[in-house]
């Protein structure tokens, strides 16, 4: 039977086992296929063979699940059908694996045909109308299948081509991760087809980011790409959460890329703009650093002269940028680095002349030539060089005595110059902090640079008396005239041999000269009258400097050491003045000293609190986002806990002043709460965002426990007028995620927030931008957070539910209605239990010792035996909510209370 094989002989094989074994021999299955088509190819009339045929192809149709011996059953009949014209197709079966099996011989005799076949037009509609209808099926294999068999359909030339269409809304829309797979491995890039591919780089499963950045290396040119897709792509791959991910990006992307600029890596930061995006550059250098064989290859982008300098006139933004990532690379290496980083950089007294020489040479430009786009460019480009080479500081051996005096001098002598750049002040303070040793010298030497600024030492004119000054002219003229005079006078006598007259008048003259040299003296002594003194400077750019100084102080210094004297004079003298002064950008500056302060000391951050809210709301935006930042972070760092540190009033008498102070914490602690909640729906796009980063950084360390405020940022996330907001939706997709893996409290939090959101789309007017949302997958996504195997540290016992449809899903919904009327049942009789089951809502989890739970278990277990007492209790709501640790803030209550009174 195995040696000839016919129709007849699969009829034999009555048994479904049998038939399947036939197939399972993959070494003569070639042999099968030649026997099989020599019989056909005998046959008159063939229609007998093609009724048995597709009858015992049947047998395997019906099989759902990838088994060997079914798989090779359906690579036999694609091999046996290449030769013929098959126009049987079931793809419209009632059983999905009929489907399944129906889609999978398209695929594989479509995959099979050579690059010239060509297929009759008739037959070609047929197979393009069926998959069409397949790649919407609701079993995701089916649509897998579909999806595959449609590859070689599509034209990708063609605009209005209905695989492509189809292709791209299976992307957009297909809930299933491994349909979107298949599509992606399918998809032919082209202008229209890009983006598609391009945001699935964003998916939220792995597997898929993994293969889109994969299609992308292999089928996309660079140059089809926008410059900010390309930053994008790296910045996201290389900071992706899944290694894997991160791992196709440094192994297929990078080296694809590279190759298109045929090894250049500086061209490739030049396809990159590294002036706007840095760090992400930086980010791609070390990648490319960490795959070379040797160091040579490391060296290769940057060209050294004797000195170990580029020299002035060679330097890029691109050259200066691999300079510096390289040396910062290397000197991560430790060690292992050491002879290598002294060959890419001098001795540090050498350097910080390189420095200063290229700092002094940066172009001031007026604000007339600031108009001039390519003057400003210029600028530009020369400050983001600067930027490198300071940062190349950080690199440098300072160890040395002689060179870091050196270093220290030229970095104060750098921040004194009345040109230097605004954009570099910070850098130049954090690099003179960070080679000084000892807090106080920072802290003075800081200081003392900002009042040389604030107060430069310049040279003062005395007023002069402009008739002392005539006068003084006057004498001095006269004086002249009678030393002329005299000087004739004695010409005449010598003539006359008047000698002693001679000599009389000798005398005189001199006594003259003398006199006019005393008054020519005195004259030039009232000219030069110029004195040096400080004279105080309130300009805005002096401001400004003076500030940016400052913030970069106290951020520099730990938090642990408290307010100095000398830092508290900086706040009363410059920062607190700044805070009003009428230039924006001074304020904004003044804001973030003060924000910075405040971190030193609560006694400083309970002073300001309320100043600082006020600037959130009065302020301009960019203003208003500064000290919102500052609220944030005081909150991060002492929780709502700092309201209650501030002291409260000494009582006068016996009267309720305590009561009073704490209504006035929880009103203050409601502003806020209101305050950040209205932000959330602000028209400022930065102020809604930096909002919405905040409380998400707020609920996930603890401080902030609300499942209202949850259900806001769910439904921002949501909300299609965010959708161009692209920090705004990695931030609240990175924090869902986060935050429902972290803790079982957290996810308790979640379901809370789920009745919420879904009836806020549900009641949304057509006219809202929520109506757009789909329900649906807003749905899934809360059964994804609380997945009970998405906790860190899962519990094994907790049931959880498969999303795909299914025999088993089926079951669980017929239970679920049993259950739903048994609790119907048991309310309208009044048991209290139910009632407290009903008011924690529908979406409570089950736990290992609830009724629910044990009968799902004991049907999912062919009845095993059910324990009579359920071996533990739910804990209520209460006492789950006393183990919260005390600086976290339930604020449920206050939430609902705003609700309530809006």
């Amino acid at each position: 039977m195995f040696k000839y094989v016919s129709y007849f002989s699969l009829n034999d094989c009555v048994c479904k086992q049998h038939r399947v074994q036939v197939f399972q021999k993959k070494h003569i299955k070639a042999k099968l296929v030649a026997s099989l088509k020599n019989r056909y190819n005998k046959l008159e009339d063939k229609t007998e063979f093609h009724e048995e045929f597709v009858r015992c192809l049947k047998y395997a149709m019906i099989i759902y699940t990838r088994e060997p011996a079914v798989e090779n059953v359906i690579d036999f009949v694609t091999r046996f059908v290449m030769s013929l014209k098959c126009r049987h197709l079931s793809h419209g079966a009632n059983s999905h694996a009929v489907r399944f099996r129906a889609c999978q011989l398209v695929n594989k005799l479509l995959g099979s045909l050579s690059e010239n076949a060509q297929i009759d037009d008739d037959l070609w509609d047929r197979i393009h109308e069926a998959m069409l209808i397949r790649v919407t099926d609701k079993y995701p294999n089916v649509r897998i299948q579909a999806a595959l068999a449609m590859s070689r359909l599509q034209d990708p030339s063609n605009v209005d081509c209905p695989t492509i269409k189809a292709y791209m809304l299976l992307l957009e829309n297909d809930s299933n991760p491994e349909v979107r797979r298949a599509v992606l491995s399918c998809i032919a890039p082209s202008a229209t087809t890009l983006s598609k591919i391009y945001k699935r780089t964003r998916d939220v499963k792995e597997k898929v980011r993994k293969l889109a950045y994969q299609v992308l290396a292999e089928k996309v040119h660079i140059r089809a790409l926008s410059i900010a897709q390309r930053v994008s792509l790296l910045h996201e791959g290389l900071s992706d959460s899944a290694d894997s991910v991160k791992e196709v990006v440094k192994t297929h992307l990078l080296p694809a890329w590279l190759r298109m600029q045929q090894g250049d890596v500086l061209q490739l930061l030049h396809r990159l703009d590294v002036e706007n995006c840095a760090e992400t550059a930086v980010t791609t250098l070390q990648a490319i650093f960490s795959m070379a064989t040797s160091p040579d290859d490391l060296q290769n982008g940057v060209r050294l002269d004797e000195r170990k300098l580029i020299p002035v006139d060679s330097l890029t933004c691109e050259n200066v940028l691999y300079w510096r990532a390289l040396c910062e690379f290397v000197k991560n290496k430790g060690n292992e680095g050491e002879e290598l980083l002294e060959r890419l950089l001098p001795e540090t007294a050498i350097f910080a002349e390189y420095l200063y020489s290229y700092l002094k040479s940066i172009t001031q430009l007026s604000e007339e030539q600031r108009a001039d786009m390519t003057q400003l460019e210029m600028v530009m480009t020369q400050e983001f060089i600067g930027q490198q080479l300071i940062l190349l500081v950080g690199c440098l051996d300072t160890s040395e005595e002689g060179g870091r005096k050196r270093m220290v001098a030229v970095l104060q002598e750098i921040l004194l110059m009345p040109n230097t750049p605004t954009s570099l002040i910070g850098l130049l303070v954090e690099k003179l902090i960070g080679i000084l040793r000892d807090d106080a010298q920072k802290i003075q030497m800081v200081a003392e640079i900002i009042s040389d600024v604030r107060e430069p030492i310049l040279p003062i004119s005395e007023p002069v008396d402009e008739n002392e000054k005539r006068r003084k002219q006057v004498k001095l003229a006269e004086v002249r005239v009678q030393i002329m005079e005299a000087k004739q006078t004695l010409e005449e006598c010598i003539s006359c041999q008047d000698f002693s007259r001679a000599a009389e008048l000798k005398d005189s003259i001199s006594q003259l000269e003398e006199l006019k040299n005393q008054l020519v003296l005195e004259a030039s002594q009232s000219a030069d009258n110029i004195k040096e003194q400080r004279v105080e400077k309130s300009d805005a750019k002096t401001l400004l400097k003076c500030l940016t100084m400052c913030a970069e102080l106290f951020k520099q210094m730990n938090i642990k050491r408290g307010i100095c004297p000398t830092m508290n004079a900086l706040i009363e003298s410059l920062i607190l003045p700044g805070v009003s002064n009428p230039n924006p950008a001074v304020r904004n500056m003044a804001v973030i000293c003060l924000g910075t302060a405040a971190l030193h000391s609560k006694d400083l951050a309970n002073t300001h609190l309320v100043l600082l809210l006020q600037i959130t709301q009065l302020d301009e935006p960019k203003i208003r986002i500064s000290a919102l930042r500052a609220l944030v972070d005081q909150l991060l760092l002492n929780g709502l806990n700092i309201l209650q540190d501030k002291p409260a009033p000494v009582p006068q008498d016996d009267s309720n002043e305590q009561p009073e102070h704490q209504a006035e914490e929880e009103s203050t602690v409601q502003s806020i709460l209101k305050m950040l909640s209205e932000f959330l729906d602000s028209e400022i796009c930065e102020l809604r965002t930096e909002t919405a980063e905040g409380l998400a950084k707020l609920m996930y360390c603890g401080r902030i426990l609300s499942p209202k405020l949850l259900s806001r940022l769910v439904l921002l996330w949501y909300n299609p007028v965010t959708e161009d907001d692209q920090r705004l939706r990695h931030c609240l997709g990175v924090f869902l995620q986060l935050y429902a893996r972290a803790s079982r409290t957290n996810q308790e939090c979640v379901e809370e927030s789920f009745l919420p959101t879904m009836r806020t789309l549900f009641n949304a007017p057509v006219t809202s931008p929520l109506s757009e949302v789909d329900t649906s997958n807003v749905a899934e996504l809360f059964v994804e957070l609380t997945r009970p195997s998405a906790l860190v540290h899962a519990d094994i016992f907790w049931l959880e539910i498969n999303t795909e449809p299914g025999p088993a899903n089926s079951d669980l919904q017929l239970l679920l209605k049993d259950i739903l009327q048994v609790l119907f049942c048991k309310l309208m009789v009044g048991e209290k239990h139910c009632i407290k089951a009903k008011n924690r809502g529908t979406n409570t989890p089950l736990l290992p010792g609830s009724e629910v739970y044990w009968g799902l278990k004991s049907k999912n277990f062919d009845e095993e035996n059910v324990p009579e007492e359920p071996p533990s209790v739910r804990p209520s709501r209460r006492a789950k909510m006393a183990a919260i640790d005390k600086t976290k803030q339930d604020l449920t209550a206050l939430m609902n209370q705003e609700a309530n009174s809006s």
